[in-house]
């Protein structure tokens, strides 16, 4: 039972915004986090139709079960694999089974359905695009690409070369072809199960969504690099960084959570990484003019976010939400920006990456839109000119990613330069990011990074950090640049007299 009482605790933590369901399922510390993950998630998704299936038969009043553990135990009981429970609730469950499947079927046939998916709502419905493949990143630090394929195919795998469009990513039973985009990358039909294989748990491999690969990809740090990797876990893109880097140079990843750092310090460990310098420290308390990171160039941001991206974690949120989705978008917004600024102050930093797993523009565009505005000193780069999916006008130079486009969860990639001093700045349309009430750099209880998983761990999830306005740094850019007008006339009153 330990499952199905677990599963009902994350189901109602979610319901009550206390975390995101992905954050909630990975700080569990449950035996089996892809169980766990996955009935939380199939419940969730089927939560409707359970609600009205429990409401019509009375199970609650008949049982006394509370309402979120009768949706896990209803779900796995008719529309699942079958209850993995004994005892008393297994014996009690059985007893409803014929009225529970009966009430299912007449809803079936009220809606004109044949199969339980067709129940859900048309956002819910999973697509032909939501069978992701499964992506594997080849650890350089241990194996190369062509060992790694060498392996597989000893092992009976069927390699198709490299893909040369997203249709050769239609993969079945044990054939592979290495990624069109990122030739690290190896991509396997939606159901191949890498965690109990040795080249995962000796480190060769990591599972990883390709669209979390870009930031790293695109940062590119040359080895002897010194790097900042300022919200750092769980892990997969700073030991990515570390391959790129081949562990020469300085790796700094920060995060705020001792325990997300020890464990990210395990992952770290298995993939080979000697690089890093991990620090239990919020990125925004960081001191940029400080002798220990004067040297930094690079810096990859992928701060806490909606998640809204992941396939599993798409909004279902009815209309009454509406309104505190929206103000919660705004905060998480504020607080990008806050750490998008925060970075750019680096004395010599030349290159950062930022990227999301969400979908929203106000955390993507609208945020570098705002952040460019506040310093002018730094550009877009254009980005991988090859990928099918870029940003919202007028920021097409930067990267998304979506499952019907690119074939994975959804995200946003930009890349931002240090422009020379001679190169004219560009003026965009300023989007005006507000400030929240709350001022502390630690975010709000109930939000926060996802803790490091034993699976596949590919983008940030949710976290809540207030920021400055947007008002106040062009009112300071503002009197910098009176300043400077002043000083320029009183220097040609002093020529001309």
């Amino acid at each position: 039972m330990a499952l199905y009482v677990k599963a009902a605790e994350i189901l109602q933590k979610a319901e009550k915004k206390q975390g995101a369901l992905k954050t909630l399922v990975y700080d569990s510390k449950f035996a089996n986090i892809k169980q766990l993950f996955a009935l939380v998630c199939e419940t969730q998704k089927f939560s409707s139709i359970l609600q009205e299936i429990i409401a019509s038969t009375k199970l609650l009043k008949l049982t006394g079960l509370k309402p979120h553990l009768a949706q896990v135990l209803v779900y796995d009981l008719i529309i699942g694999q079958g209850l993995k429970c004994g005892g008393s609730w297994k014996a009690m469950l059985m007893k409803h089974r014929s009225r529970l499947q009966a009430e299912l079927a007449r809803m079936k046939v009220k809606q004109k359905v044949s199969r339980n998916q067709d129940l859900l709502p048309a956002s819910l419905q999973q697509s032909a695009a939501d069978l992701l493949p499964r992506y594997v990143r080849v650890n350089t630090l241990k194996t190369t690409v062509e060992d790694a394929v060498d392996y597989l195919k000893r092992e009976g795998f069927l390699y198709l070369g490299q893909a040369s469009r997203l249709d050769d990513l239609n993969l079945k039973k044990k054939a592979f072809v290495q990624d069109l985009h990122l030739p690290e990358v190896l991509v396997f039909s939606p159901k191949m199960d890498f965690h109990d294989h040795f080249l995962y748990k000796a480190g060769h491999i990591i599972l990883q969504d390709k669209a979390s690969c870009l930031p790293a990809h695109i940062l590119n740090p040359p080895p002897g690099s010194v790097v900042i990797d300022a919200c750092a876990a769980p892990g997969n893109k700073t030991s990515h960084l570390a391959a790129i880097m081949n562990n020469k140079g300085q790796l700094f990843a920060f995060d705020l959570d001792a325990k997300r750092l020890a464990t990210m310090s395990t992952l770290l460990l298995r993939a080979g990484v000697t690089c890093q310098q991990l620090a239990n420290q919020d990125f925004l308390t960081v001191d940029p003019e400080s002798p220990q990171y004067k040297d930094v160039e690079y810096i990859l941001l992928d701060p806490s976010c909606s998640g809204s991206g992941m396939v599993c974690l798409r909004d279902n949120s009815s209309s009454a939400d509406v309104e505190k989705d929206q103000a919660r978008l705004a905060s998480l917004a504020s607080f990008q920006l806050r750490c998008l600024n925060h970075g750019l102050r680096f004395p010599r930093l030349k290159s950062l990456v930022y990227s999301t797993c969400s979908i929203h523009s106000q955390e993507n565009e609208d945020v570098i839109s705002a952040c460019l505005q506040q310093n002018p000193s730094f550009r877009l780069v254009p980005l991988l000119p090859q990928w099918p999916e870029r940003g919202l006008e007028p920021f097409t130079q930067c990267l998304r990613a979506s499952t019907s486009k690119t074939r994975t969860h959804g995200f946003f990639v930009a890349l931002l330069e240090k422009r020379s001093e001679s190169e004219p700045v560009d003026q965009e349309p300023a989007v005006q990011i507000s400030s929240s009430e709350v001022t502390s750099h630690s975010p709000p209880k109930g939000e926060k990074r996802p803790a490091p998983s034993p699976e596949e761990s590919e983008a940030s999830d949710t976290e809540e950090k207030p920021e400055p306005a947007a008002e106040q740094m062009n009112d300071a850019q503002a009197k910098k640049r009176r300043k400077r007008k002043k000083k320029k006339k009183k220097k040609a009153a002093a020529s001309a007299e």
